[in-house]
């Protein structure tokens, strides 16, 4: 994680903070004109140059992490299990016709919602023998995502504030 700090730093973004060792990471950024998916294309750039892997970020503003904890569907989930309650950020929006493959090429226990670049999901049974998961909802959405649970999630918020 120190790696990803120093890149980030030596990027220009202000302050980087990592959370975890799973490559979470938050900081400021002077004001720029890029689009987040440019800002995105050029970490992922900079860490294949650096670090000599492919590496994918999906960018979100403290705004968003308000709004992805404000728009939980399943805030009873949030309360009794969060554990079990993951928020999937995804590089991209998914079409309804990808949501819809997802929704029908899967019939497990599992309890999902897409809101935008955003997915969340309950796994009543955790994710570790779960046959949902993230090639298989990568590979129906059309889009690359990182999960995180809902702890982790109100963490990240906190420290984006």
């Amino acid at each position: 994680m120190a790696g990803l700090r120093d890149m980030l730093a030596d990027f220009g973004c202000e302050n980087p903070r990592t959370l975890l060792q799973s490559g979470n990471a938050v900081f400021a950024l002077k004001k720029t004109k890029a689009s987040p998916a440019a800002l995105e294309a050029k970490l992922e750039a900079e860490a294949q140059r650096r670090f000599g892997m492919s590496i994918a970020f999906m960018l979100r503003t403290a705004a968003e992490w308000g709004a992805i904890i404000a728009g939980n569907p399943f805030p009873a989930a949030a309360k009794s299990d969060p554990g079990h309650l993951i928020v999937m950020a995804l590089k991209g929006t998914p079409t309804a016709t990808a949501v819809k493959a997802l929704r029908d090429g899967y019939n497990g226990a599992e309890t999902f919602h897409i809101i935008g670049r955003n997915a969340y999901f309950i796994y009543p049974d955790g994710m570790g023998r779960s046959k949902l998961t993230n090639a298989l909802i990568e590979r129906k959405l059309g889009v690359a995502g990182t999960a995180r649970n809902w702890n982790t999630v109100l963490k990240l918020a906190a420290l984006a504030q």
